[in-house]
Protein backbone atom coordinates (compact mmCIF):
# COMPACT_ATOMS: atom_id res chain seq x y z
CA UNK A 1 0.00 0.00 0.00
CA UNK A 2 1.51 3.47 -0.96
CA UNK A 3 2.09 6.06 1.76
CA UNK A 4 -0.78 8.41 0.38
CA UNK A 5 -3.34 5.52 0.72
CA UNK A 6 -2.41 4.62 4.34
CA UNK A 7 -2.49 8.26 5.29
CA UNK A 8 -6.27 8.56 4.04
CA UNK A 9 -6.97 5.48 6.10
CA UNK A 10 -5.81 6.48 9.20
CA UNK A 11 -7.43 9.55 8.92
CA UNK A 12 -9.97 10.04 11.70
CA UNK A 13 -13.10 9.66 10.11
CA UNK A 14 -16.20 11.84 11.24
CA UNK A 15 -19.45 10.59 11.65
CA UNK A 16 -22.46 12.16 10.36
CA UNK A 17 -23.48 12.67 14.51
CA UNK A 18 -20.30 14.85 14.73
CA UNK A 19 -21.29 16.33 11.42
CA UNK A 20 -24.85 18.00 12.83
CA UNK A 21 -23.33 18.52 16.03
CA UNK A 22 -21.16 21.80 14.46
CA UNK A 23 -24.38 22.73 12.59
CA UNK A 24 -25.10 26.39 14.03
CA UNK A 25 -28.29 26.01 14.11
CA UNK A 26 -28.49 22.42 16.19
CA UNK A 27 -30.24 20.79 13.57
CA UNK A 28 -33.94 22.87 14.38
CA UNK A 29 -33.87 24.16 10.66
CA UNK A 30 -36.62 21.97 9.74
CA UNK A 31 -38.54 22.74 12.93
CA UNK A 32 -38.35 26.47 12.24
CA UNK A 33 -40.12 26.11 9.02
CA UNK A 34 -43.12 24.42 11.02
CA UNK A 35 -45.86 27.44 12.19
CA UNK A 36 -47.00 24.50 14.99
CA UNK A 37 -43.63 23.92 16.52
CA UNK A 38 -42.95 28.25 16.24
CA UNK A 39 -46.28 28.71 18.29
CA UNK A 40 -45.48 26.09 21.19
CA UNK A 41 -42.26 27.42 21.49
CA UNK A 42 -43.78 31.15 21.53
CA UNK A 43 -46.77 29.92 23.57
CA UNK A 44 -45.09 28.32 26.26
CA UNK A 45 -42.42 31.60 26.40
CA UNK A 46 -45.74 33.78 27.05
CA UNK A 47 -47.64 31.20 28.71
CA UNK A 48 -44.54 31.32 31.30
CA UNK A 49 -44.56 34.75 31.40
CA UNK A 50 -48.45 35.19 31.82
CA UNK A 51 -49.09 32.53 34.31
CA UNK A 52 -45.73 34.44 36.74
CA UNK A 53 -48.26 37.31 36.54
CA UNK A 54 -51.77 36.55 37.42
CA UNK A 55 -50.75 33.37 39.55
CA UNK A 56 -50.09 36.18 42.59
CA UNK A 57 -53.31 36.63 42.51
CA UNK A 58 -54.72 32.74 42.53
CA UNK A 59 -56.07 32.86 38.98
CA UNK A 60 -55.74 29.96 36.80
CA UNK A 61 -56.08 31.30 33.32
CA UNK A 62 -59.73 30.02 32.49
CA UNK A 63 -60.43 32.14 35.88
CA UNK A 64 -58.66 34.86 34.14
CA UNK A 65 -60.47 34.75 30.93
CA UNK A 66 -64.01 34.67 32.60
CA UNK A 67 -63.69 37.07 34.99
CA UNK A 68 -62.24 39.72 32.37
CA UNK A 69 -64.95 39.06 30.25
CA UNK A 70 -67.28 39.91 33.04
CA UNK A 71 -65.42 43.03 33.39
CA UNK A 72 -65.82 44.07 29.99
CA UNK A 73 -69.36 42.42 29.52
CA UNK A 74 -71.16 43.55 32.60
CA UNK A 75 -74.45 41.24 32.67
CA UNK A 76 -73.14 38.67 30.42
CA UNK A 77 -74.79 35.09 30.86
CA UNK A 78 -72.93 31.95 31.00
CA UNK A 79 -74.09 30.78 27.63
CA UNK A 80 -72.57 33.86 26.37
CA UNK A 81 -69.48 32.76 28.58
CA UNK A 82 -69.69 29.42 26.54
CA UNK A 83 -69.76 30.72 23.68
CA UNK A 84 -66.63 33.83 23.72
CA UNK A 85 -64.39 31.19 25.65
CA UNK A 86 -65.34 27.85 23.99
CA UNK A 87 -65.74 26.18 27.68
CA UNK A 88 -68.32 23.55 27.80
CA UNK A 89 -71.39 24.92 30.00
CA UNK A 90 -70.72 21.95 32.64
CA UNK A 91 -66.93 23.52 33.67
CA UNK A 92 -68.91 26.77 33.39
CA UNK A 93 -70.87 25.99 36.17
CA UNK A 94 -68.11 24.85 37.82
CA UNK A 95 -65.80 27.79 37.45
CA UNK A 96 -68.84 29.90 37.66
CA UNK A 97 -69.50 28.47 41.73
CA UNK A 98 -65.62 28.73 42.33
CA UNK A 99 -65.59 32.67 41.39
CA UNK A 100 -68.91 32.97 43.50
CA UNK A 101 -67.29 31.45 46.23
CA UNK A 102 -64.22 33.09 46.38
CA UNK A 103 -66.78 36.65 46.39
CA UNK A 104 -65.31 38.07 43.24
CA UNK A 105 -68.73 37.50 40.84
CA UNK A 106 -72.49 38.70 41.77
CA UNK A 107 -75.20 36.86 39.58
CA UNK A 108 -78.32 39.61 38.81
CA UNK A 109 -81.39 38.89 36.98
CA UNK A 110 -81.35 39.41 33.14
CA UNK A 111 -83.09 42.47 31.96
CA UNK A 112 -84.86 40.74 28.87
CA UNK A 113 -84.90 36.65 29.58
CA UNK A 114 -86.58 35.67 32.76
CA UNK A 115 -84.65 32.74 32.55
CA UNK A 116 -81.16 33.62 32.45
CA UNK A 117 -78.70 35.33 34.96
CA UNK A 118 -76.62 37.96 34.43
CA UNK A 119 -73.39 38.12 35.93
CA UNK A 120 -71.28 41.23 37.23
CA UNK A 121 -68.07 41.22 38.95
CA UNK A 122 -68.25 42.36 42.65
CA UNK A 123 -66.53 45.24 44.16
CA UNK A 124 -63.51 43.05 45.28
CA UNK A 125 -63.94 40.74 41.80
CA UNK A 126 -63.03 44.71 40.12
CA UNK A 127 -60.22 45.39 42.28
CA UNK A 128 -58.69 42.11 41.67
CA UNK A 129 -58.58 42.39 38.15
CA UNK A 130 -57.78 45.85 37.83
CA UNK A 131 -54.14 44.62 39.74
CA UNK A 132 -54.23 41.37 37.39
CA UNK A 133 -55.30 43.04 34.37
CA UNK A 134 -52.58 45.53 34.69
CA UNK A 135 -49.88 42.47 35.27
CA UNK A 136 -50.96 39.96 32.63
CA UNK A 137 -50.45 43.50 30.16
CA UNK A 138 -47.07 43.92 31.76
CA UNK A 139 -46.07 40.51 31.08
CA UNK A 140 -47.09 40.19 27.85
CA UNK A 141 -45.01 43.20 27.15
CA UNK A 142 -42.15 41.43 29.23
CA UNK A 143 -42.90 38.39 27.08
CA UNK A 144 -42.77 40.58 23.74
CA UNK A 145 -40.37 43.57 24.72
CA UNK A 146 -38.22 42.74 21.43
CA UNK A 147 -41.34 43.28 19.36
CA UNK A 148 -42.55 46.77 17.96
CA UNK A 149 -45.73 47.75 19.24
CA UNK A 150 -46.90 47.18 15.40
CA UNK A 151 -45.21 43.57 15.49
CA UNK A 152 -47.66 42.80 19.00
CA UNK A 153 -50.72 43.87 17.16
CA UNK A 154 -49.44 42.20 13.91
CA UNK A 155 -49.15 38.61 15.91
CA UNK A 156 -52.42 39.10 18.01
CA UNK A 157 -54.59 39.73 14.76
CA UNK A 158 -52.64 36.76 12.81
CA UNK A 159 -53.27 34.84 16.06
CA UNK A 160 -56.53 35.73 16.25
CA UNK A 161 -57.41 34.64 13.00
CA UNK A 162 -55.98 31.35 13.36
CA UNK A 163 -57.89 30.29 16.12
CA UNK A 164 -61.50 32.78 15.41
CA UNK A 165 -61.52 30.80 12.34
CA UNK A 166 -61.40 27.49 13.99
CA UNK A 167 -64.20 28.33 16.50
CA UNK A 168 -66.69 29.08 13.03
CA UNK A 169 -65.78 26.01 11.68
Amino acid sequence: MSTAARQVSTAPKTSAVEADVSNETGGTDYLETLLGYNASRAAHTLVSNFLRGVGSFELRTVDFSVLSVIGHWPGVTSRQLCQQLNVLPPNMVVLLRELDKRGLIERQPHPTDRRAVGLLLSDSGKALMKKAEKAASAADLQGTAHLSAAERKTLARLLQKIYLKLRTD
